[in-house]
């Protein structure tokens, strides 16, 4: 028995097919923002390569030194889209208002095996410090360049450093030395912060000393603890104008308490203390030692008389 096909039902299958065939085209991939120290291929534990590019006028890590390796990677989620934007809108604009998705890493270098305990999150920890940035080999701080050459401390992974001191001492030991090539996405951010610029790379080479479960106590005339590393606390002077420990403030006198930088004025042989007071509606004040100015007028506008010496500011 032959079946009968018509013949508008074979077009139809034949539109159909080639369809069917075809796969789905993949979707436009999201811009993504990497970093100088996030752009290098990094195998799980094994070495960043290439390795961390950075000025040659940071000083070179021994060439015994290990390779560099990745701490962590992360990548950021974009948190806002661009629904619409005008072809006037240029593509970094749109890129600034989606904030793009972006992935950075904290790479590092142990230069010294710590034989120490190992450190621990919560502890005040005390390190010595230089820092640079990656990209000119600027060296904007150091703790060693501080009065007394001394470290820092503060407590780890408490938040009171730039995210890649909070977390980049992992798996330090007392006595250790690690160089850290940290991005601006962990350091100091789009805006720069002081001497560090917007978007900078930085290079820290760091010390670990010691660890406590108090702060410790820092010695005499050592600088106060910075909120940051490589920039001091704000409203801190320029350590130019720090007086030494124990200099007694501009203008204060010998004496312990006192309140006015103004010298005592001795009444002269004779005169009672607050003599030398003219009394009220009096146009000539008693007579005095000429060479000695009256108790009182010191700071003041002196008596009308030729032979009344100015009081020394």
């Amino acid at each position: 028995m032959k079946i009968l096909v018509p013949g508008s039902f074979l077009l139809a299958l034949a539109a159909v097919v080639p369809l069917a065939a075809q796969t789905t085209p993949p979707a436009t991939p999201a811009h993504r923002t990497t970093t100088a120290a996030t752009s290098a291929h990094h195998a799980a534990g094994g070495c960043v390569t290439p390795a961390p590019k950075v000025s040659a006028k940071i000083p070179a890590l021994p060439a015994s030194a290990p390779c560099a390796k990745t701490l962590y990677t992360l990548t950021r989620i974009a948190e806002t889209r661009v629904d619409y934007a005008s072809p006037l809108v240029s593509e970094q604009v749109r890129e600034a208002l989606g904030g793009g998705p972006a992935t950075f890493s904290l790479n590092y270098v142990d230069t010294q095996i710590g034989t120490g305990d190992l450190l621990k999150t919560g502890k005040w920890l005390t390190a010595h410090y230089t820092g640079y940035l990656a990209a000119d080999g600027t060296k904007f701080d150091s703790s060693h360049d501080h009065p007394g050459g001394q470290p820092i401390s503060f407590p780890y992974g408490q938040h009171q450093v730039i995210p890649g001191w909070d977390t980049g001492f992992e798996g330090m030991k007392m006595g250790g030395k690690r160089r850290l090539f940290i991005p601006y996405q962990l350091a100091y951010g789009e805006t720069g912060k002081g001497p560090i610029p917007a978007k900078s790379e930085l290079v820290f080479d760091v010390e670990l000393i010691s660890q406590s479960d108090t702060r410790p106590t820092p010695p005499p005339g050592a600088r106060p603890p910075m909120g940051r590393p490589g920039l001091p606390p704000a409203g801190m002077p320029p350590a130019s104008r720090i007086p030494p420990a124990g200099t007694p403030p501009a203008g204060a006198g010998s004496a312990p308490g006192a309140t006015t930088a103004k010298p005592a004025v001795t009444p002269p042989p004779g005169t009672t203390p607050g003599a030398a007071t003219p009394p009220n509606g009096a146009s000539t004040p008693p007579a005095t030692n000429p060479q000695t100015p009256p108790q009182g007028t010191s700071g003041t506008t002196p008596p009308s008389g030729p032979s009344t010496p100015q009081p020394q500011r």
